[in-house]
């Protein structure tokens, strides 16, 4: 799950919420752990509908989460605050005493599967 061994604190919780708001954005999203090695045994939580949506990362003073398509999807609440200068993915870094807007977040997340259902259907 993450690049921290500590994982008992307030990413391991803030990460965990995120999870509940992606979730429920979309009852047939997927939950996976990819990327597995040994620095990272547990992988990288990653949604995916028709594609990735999203993966969740703790760091040390953060947990990001990062869209696969962010670059393509409207964010009228601003929630990219993160990797913005790519040209596919944009993140939402999330740091210790953050609140998470679960409706904004559930709407981005909701126009990621639109643009994943989209890109299937060429």
């Amino acid at each position: 799950m993450a690049q921290d061994n500590e994982q008992g604190d307030w990413r391991r919780a803030k990460l965990a919420q995120a999870r509940e708001v992606i979730m429920g954005a979309d009852p047939e999203i997927v939950e996976e752990a990819k990327w597995r090695k040994p620095s990272n045994p547990a992988g990288v939580p990653t949604w995916s509908r028709e594609g990735i949506i999203c993966t969740g990362e703790t760091y040390k003073d953060k947990v990001k989460l990062t869209f696969a398509q962010g670059a393509a999807l409207d964010d009228p609440a601003g929630l990219f605050n993160a990797s913005l200068d790519g040209n596919v993915r944009r993140a939402i870094d999330i740091f210790e005493g953050d609140a998470i807007d679960a409706p904004a977040l559930q709407a981005l997340v909701r126009e990621a599967v639109a643009f994943n259902l989209a890109k299937k259907k060429r």
